[in-house]
């Protein structure tokens, strides 16, 4: 977030951040996602179901814990001539090369 002032300019919305959350941790509890995000856990269940509803996120039972999977390979619901995979974005805002298959990383 930025301070403007006066008030605070968020470019993500909460949606975004919820699937950032669970990018960096599939098997994390909604509650923790909430915490992490100061949003309340009614809030997260609401945009996990959001998320899973339009295909990006699906859900998977471990015992009693829920484990998610991000479609990365949908485009982003944007009116663009272009439309990058969720994958994409997640990748560029995570700045995790790790995700990239090894044949395609740098070298250091």
């Amino acid at each position: 977030m930025l301070d403007l002032g006066g008030g605070e300019l968020e470019f993500l919305t909460n949606h975004a951040r919820v699937l950032l959350c669970i990018a960096h941790d599939p098997g994390a509890r909604l509650r923790d996602i909430a915490a992490s995000l100061g949003i309340t856990d009614r809030s997260v269940y609401g945009i996990v179901t959001d998320l899973a509803a339009a295909g990006y996120v699906v859900k998977h039972r471990d015992g009693r814990r829920s484990l998610y999977q991000i479609q990365a390979h949908l485009p982003l619901p944007e009116p663009a001539s272009k439309e990058p995979a969720i994958g994409e974005v997640l990748a560029l805002l995570m700045g995790n090369r790790a995700r990239q298959p090894r044949s395609e990383s740098r070298p250091t």
